[in-house]
């Protein structure tokens, strides 16, 4: 470079990738807002899944669990656990969540373990109901396997 990086070339490459950043993130903004519409399952939302979000907060699973990648990694992800566990059969999947969650904590030596939160059928259910809606989100094949 023959010649001297002056205040006005600064100032240009300044403003220039300031106002091609921006428009960058006015575009990624606008594409994100007109995307997630067609992935999420808004129009699936009951009670019952409200409900089993709101054990999901209260127990504080996502301290241990992760749901669509967010949250803690000691204990499985378990925002694909409906297709994984019930075979995309909400009685086969209910049963065996129930099964599962009475049997905590199982007393393996050496395995981690997963708290008893005595939780009713009820509540059981509705938190089944939570995850198998989760399952439903279009995540963009996340997480990249089966097993999370």
């Amino acid at each position: 470079m023959s010649e001297r990086f002056t205040k006005g070339m600064a100032r240009n490459i300044y403003y220039g990738g300031g106002a091609f950043f921006f428009l960058l993130f006015v575009a990624l903004t606008v594409d994100t807002v007109t995307v997630l519409p067609k992935r999420e399952n808004r129009e699936l939302l009951t009670v019952e899944v409200a409900h089993g979000k709101e054990i999901w907060e209260k127990n504080n699973c996502v301290g241990c669990h992760s749901l669509l990648g967010e949250g803690a990694y000691f204990a499985p992800e378990l925002g694909n656990v409906f297709p994984r566990r019930g075979m995309n059969d909400e009685a086969i999947f209910k049963a065996y969540f129930s099964a599962w969650m009475k049997a905590m904590p199982t007393g393996v030596e050496g395995r981690r373990q997963m708290p008893q939160f005595n939780l009713s059928e009820k509540e059981l259910n509705d938190l089944a109901e939570f995850l198998i809606w989760t399952s439903r989100i279009d995540t963009n094949d996340w997480p990249p396997n089966i097993e999370g």
